[in-house]
């Protein structure tokens, strides 16, 4: 019988989700890209556009979360609109950032 990898519950077979804490049972592969401030809203849209996306976490040079975006399947348009304009703001302020993108496989 499969465990939860995060807190080591009991699974059933063909579990997507864990019962106890919720996490994701499927295989996720996490890259991370540098980009100047410049380019950090059009790098995100382009990481959306690719479709396997499932969580983008920009930080700041220092390490620090400045902001993470859980991408669904079906967000488009005005629902990305509010994340976009925040990270306008933040690329006012930043000088370097560092994106997370987790996906899956």
């Amino acid at each position: 019988m499969p465990f939860c990898g995060k807190c080591g519950s009991e699974l059933d077979e063909g579990d997507r989700f864990c019962r106890n804490c919720g996490s994701s049972l499927q295989p996720t592969l996490v890259e991370e890209f540098s980009v100047a401030a410049d380019d950090l809203v059009a790098k995100v849209k382009e990481l959306i556009h690719e479709g396997n996306v499932r969580r983008i976490v920009v930080k700041d040079e220092t390490g620090k979360t400045l902001i993470e975006i859980p991408v669904t399947i079906g967000v488009v348009g005005a629902l990305l609109a509010p994340w976009l304009a925040a990270l306008g703001a933040i690329a006012a302020f930043a000088t370097n950032c560092t994106i997370i993108v987790v996906r899956s496989e």
